[in-house]
C-alpha cells in the first residue's frame, strides 16, 4: 500500500498554506513532515485525512484516487496531539469505538480489541477510564483505537508531543518497534528533529507551505539541499561560510577540529563561549567574521577568550547554492 500526494495547493484567504506538494510513501514506510510552526505539516496531513479539501491536485492511496471521498471513506487513521479520549468511556469502550461506528459484530470486537490491547501492554486497563491513567497510558490507548480497524494508512499530528522528555522517548522507542511491526505505512507529523531522526524512513523537510528536501535522515542530515536544512536540522545547526558568489559553505560542528597550539594550515580563533554538556562539549570560536561551533569530547576544557586554532574535515565541507528556492516570491 502506498501513499501519492500530487502537486496539492491549499489557501485560506489570501494565505497561500500548500505550494505544488508532491509526496510518496511507499508501502509500510513511517515518512516524518518535518518542520518549524506554520509551515503547512498538519494542513497538509489533514487534506490527506480528508478534513480539508484541497484547493488543486490529486491523493492516491492504495492506487484509489480519494481526493473527493470523505474522511470515512479513505481506509485512514488519524492520531492527534490531544488524544481525544472519550471521558466517560471505559479503555475498552474507548478503543472499540471505531468499530461501534462500523457496526462490527460484537464477538469480532472483542477480540479485536482484546488483541491490540496486549499488543499495547492495555489489557490490564481495558475497565479503567481515561482520568484513571498517565500520560503514556493514554497515549497507547489513542494509538490502539486508531490501530483496532487496521487502516490503510496511518496520520498522526504531533502524538507525543503533550509528554515529558523522558516519556517521549520512551514512546518514541515503542511507536517504532510497533510500526516496524504492523508495516503499515504511517505519515508522522512533527517540528521536533530528534523525533523525525530516531522514527522515520524517510524526513519531508517543509517550510512556507513547500517540501524542501525529501530523503532518509542519512541524507538530510548529511547531505541537506539548501540552507534552510542545514540550520534547521541538527543540534547546533550547521555552521554557514557565506560566499562572495552568493553561495554557501556549510559543516557539522562535529567536523570542525579545535587545537590549543598553532600548526600549518589552521586557523586563529578565540573561545567565544564553552558548554561543558557531559557527554560532549560545544565550544564556539569566534573568527574574524563569524562565530563557529565545534563539538568536542567531553574532557574538553576551554576558557573564555583563549586563543584556539581550528581547521574543518574537508571531506565534509559542503557547497550549498544560491539562497533563491527558499524564497516564496
Amino acid at each position: 500500500m502506498s501513499v501519492f500526494v500530487d502537486r496539492i495547493t491549499k489557501s485560506f484567504g489570501a494565505k497561500n498554506v500548500l505550494d505544488q506538494i508532491s509526496l510518496q510513501v511507499l508501502d509500510g514506510e513511517f515518512t516524518v513532515l518535518l518542520g518549524p510552526s506554520g509551515c503547512g505539516k498538519s494542513t497538509l496531513l489533514r487534506v490527506i485525512a480528508g478534513l480539508e479539501t484541497a484547493d488543486s491536485g490529486s491523493i492516491q492511496i492504495a492506487g484509489r484516487d480519494v481526493t473527493q471521498l470523505e474522511p470515512r471513506d479513505r481506509d485512514v487513521s488519524m492520531v492527534f496531539q490531544s488524544y481525544a479520549l472519550y471521558p466517560h468511556m471505559t479503555v475498552a469502550a474507548n478503543i472499540g469505538y471505531p468499530l461501534k461506528i462500523r457496526k462490527t459484530p460484537a464477538i469480532e470486537a472483542t477480540a479485536l480489541i482484546a488483541e491490540v490491547a496486549e499488543r499495547l501492554g492495555l489489557t490490564r486497563l481495558l475497565q479503567s477510564y481515561p482520568r484513571q491513567l498517565s500520560g503514556g497510558e493514554r497515549q497507547r490507548v489513542a494509538l490502539a483505537r486508531a490501530m483496532v480497524r487496521r487502516p490503510k494508512l496511518f496520520l498522526m499530528d504531533e502524538p507525543l508531543s503533550n509528554l515529558d522528555a523522558q516519556l517521549r522517548a520512551k514512546m518514541r522507542g515503542e511507536l517504532k518497534h510497533l510500526q516496524h511491526e504492523l508495516k503499515t505505512a504511517t505519515i508522522y507529523v512533527t517540528h521536533d528533529q530528534a523525533e523525525a531522526m530516531t522514527l522515520a524512513h524517510r524526513i519531508a523537510v517543509m517550510s512556507q507551505g513547500r517540501i524542501l528536501q525529501y530523503g532518509t535522515p542519512a541524507e538530510i542530515y548529511n547531505r541537506p539541499s539548501n540552507r534552510f536544512v542545514a540550520t534547521f536540522v541538527g543540534s547546533p545547526p550547521m555552521n554557514l561560510l557565506e560566499q562572495a558568489d552568493g553561495t554557501a559553505l556549510a559543516i557539522r560542528p562535529e567536523h570542525v577540529e579545535v587545537a590549543s597550539a598553532p600548526a600549518s594550515g589552521w586557523l586563529p580563533a578565540r573561545v567565544w563561549l564553552s558548554e561543558q554538556l557531559g557527554n560532549e562539549t560545544l565550544v564556539q570560536l569566534k573568527t574574524e567574521s563569524q562565530i563557529i561551533t565545534a563539538r568536542l569530547p567531553p574532557d574538553t576544557s576551554w576558557t573564555f577568550d583563549q586563543p584556539v586554532w581550528y581547521r574543518f574535515r574537508t571531506d565534509r565541507v559542503l557547497q550549498l547554492p544560491v539562497e533563491t528556492q527558499e524564497k516564496r516570491p
